[in-house]
């Protein structure tokens, strides 16, 4: 089954906490809902403070948190909703649970790469500063793996382009994939 240009689909953004997915997924769904598409953001910080404030960080409670995104999605892009899943997404268990609950041909990865030192450098909530510090545990990159996706579906390199041209190259991506 393919998806057509009206269809919804989840554009699933992976990455090292500062590698920039909710930046790029607030322009997205600009861009998107410019064009006349309906977008949801599902941005992992807040969908913790919802529908998953039961859980820590725990190898397992990361796997139920993308879990419980997964589905929201699945509901979001079978009613013609492209959801933007901003997640940090660190086991390639989850990405690949996250594949099979959406449906594959509803669903796109996207590897938001950047290097440990440039994530470290932006480190927005100063999260990297705590967790060498030893006040945080459990940090993806520090103390927990990140573990890159080897088939990504799009990889965005944030360290080569501005936040703008990310998205217009992640957009020219799904337009040549035929999902806009």
């Amino acid at each position: 089954m393919s998806v057509g240009p009206q269809e919804g689909f989840t554009l699933w953004m992976t990455g090292l906490p500062g590698s920039g997915k909710s930046t790029l997924a607030t322009l997205l769904k600009g861009k998107l809902k410019a064009s006349g598409r309906m977008v949801e953001i599902l941005d992992g910080d807040e969908v913790r403070k919802g529908i998953s404030r039961d859980l820590g960080l725990s190898r397992e409670d990361r796997e139920e948190h993308a879990w419980r995104v997964s589905f929201v999605s699945k509901l979001l892009s079978r009613n013609g909703v492209i959801s933007i899943v901003a997640l940090i997404s660190p086991y390639s268990t989850s990405r690949e649970a996250a594949r099979q609950v959406i449906g594959a041909e509803r669903f796109v990865q996207v590897y938001v790469k950047a290097s440990l030192q440039a994530c470290e450098r932006r480190d927005p909530k100063g999260l990297y500063a705590k967790a060498r510090r030893g006040e945080i545990t459990n940090m993806t990159g520090i103390q927990d793996p990140y573990e890159a996706p080897s088939d990504a579906d799009i990889v965005v390199e944030t360290e080569m382009a501005t936040p703008e041209e990310s998205v217009e190259y992640v957009l020219g991506r799904l337009r040549a994939m035929d999902r806009l």
